[in-house]
């Protein structure tokens, strides 16, 4: 279970470190390897561990394939952004510049820990939703 919010900021390559009392778990559950995908209804990023990412991709997919509707922008936005990513040797992941564009993120942003995956936040949107 990923818990507990964290401020972190991108490096000049667009890279997240993660934060060490999440490092172990990742390499347990997925050996590093990492799905970073857009959520489709807020304007933040969502991180899975492999193994958990590929059951909500089976979840997704098995979703009505109707022209409209909720299930086909679950789709489309939720497999269509999805990329596979890794844990270098310093516990960071690149995020591409077309999920950083979505999710308005620059900098600085917020780790939110939500149980089978992550959040990833701009600090400023984050903020913004949490203060109101």
């Amino acid at each position: 279970m990923f818990r507990g919010i964290n401020p972190v900021n991108l490096d000049a390559k667009s890279r997240l470190a993660i934060s060490a009392k999440y490092r172990s778990r990742l390499i347990e559950i997925s050996n590093g390897q990492l799905v970073l995908t857009v959520h489709p209804f807020d304007q933040c990023l969502l991180l899975y561990p492999l193994p958990e990412w590929e059951r909500v991709e089976d979840q997704v997919n098995a979703l009505p394939n109707s022209a409209l509707g909720k299930a086909r922008r679950l789709q489309h936005l939720m497999v269509g952004y999805a990329t596979e990513i890794e844990l270098d040797s310093a516990s960071r992941v690149i995020v591409p510049s077309l999920h950083r564009i979505y999710a308005d993120i620059e900098k600085r942003i917020m780790l939110v820990g939500q149980g089978n995956k992550f959040e990833i936040w701009s600090e400023e949107r984050w903020t913004a939703i949490t203060a109101s």
